[in-house]
């Protein structure tokens, strides 16, 4: 039961508040951590990624890899910290606050959701508020 979180820029996070989120939606979600990366990079490393595994040439927020089924989850997320404060500005949000949302998006992929689909979006929408409001209770 690993949990892994990687940071490859000069930007300070909270891990620890990151793994809890996690740990937070799965346990919620009716999983359990069986192995986990989540790595928090830069623009370059995550367009190497989007391009190499989703023919897609740009950077984005996060890409999500599950590697099993069932309910122990294996699996890794790459989230770009530099969308994450173009997007926190954009959207009038604070950097920490735009950070959660999407590493609990990204835990959402992993437990099986999808956002292919308007519907989908707003689906995940509802349940990302869900956890932040959680989050911030504790």
């Amino acid at each position: 039961m690993s949990l892994q979180i990687a940071n490859t820029t000069r930007r300070t996070i909270d891990g620890n508040l990151l793994e809890k989120a996690i740990r937070t939606v799965l346990r919620n979600e009716g999983c359990k951590v069986a192995s986990i990366e989540a790595v928090y990079c830069g623009n370059r490393m995550i367009r190497k990624i989007n391009r190499e595994f989703l023919q897609h040439d740009y950077a984005t927020d996060t890409i999500t890899f599950r590697y099993n089924e069932g309910d122990e989850v294996e699996g890794e997320f790459y989230i770009s910290l530099d969308v994450i404060g173009e997007n926190a500005r954009r959207f009038g949000a604070t950097f920490e606050d735009e950070l959660l949302r999407v590493t609990i998006h990204s835990a959402l992929h992993l437990v099986g959701y999808d956002d292919g689909s308007v519907e989908d979006r707003a689906a995940m929408t509802v349940l990302e508020d869900r956890y932040i409001a959680l989050m911030k209770k504790r």
